[in-house]
């Protein structure tokens, strides 16, 4: 999910359970208004928002933000493509879901054709 050289450069994440915008700004090296942005532009990216609209994020929006940052800045990906390149990352979890479900419906079929056979 995370490039090692990724990991190189920035700082490691504290095992705090919430994070503000600042924090978050200077452990993913992006400047706040630019997190305001990306909020706006990739669904996945909900910090929890508490009183005055203050932004609390998790760690796996921080997760999320530094592999954002990774596409965008090292990858050079557009964020279209950031954005389609993080959509399809999540689909092949689903997929592989259907073909366990579409390999156990094969394999009782192929049970039936043999108890027929028999």
């Amino acid at each position: 999910m995370l490039e090692a050289s990724n990991n190189n450069e920035l700082p490691v994440i504290p095992g705090k359970r919430y994070f503000t915008i600042g924090e978050v700004s200077e452990l993913c090296g992006v400047k706040p208004h630019v997190l305001r942005y990306w909020e706006q532009e990739f669904t996945q990216l909900k910090p929890v928002k508490r009183r005055g609209n203050r932004r609390y994020y998790q760690r796996h929006d921080v997760v999320l933000i530094r592999e954002i940052r990774g596409l965008l800045y090292e990858q050079g990906f557009t964020i279209g493509g950031a954005r389609q390149r993080l959509e399809s990352d999540a689909k092949p979890e689903e997929t592989a879901v259907d073909k366990k479900q579409m390999i156990k419906e094969m394999l009782a079929e192929l049970a039936e054709i043999r108890a027929l056979l028999v």
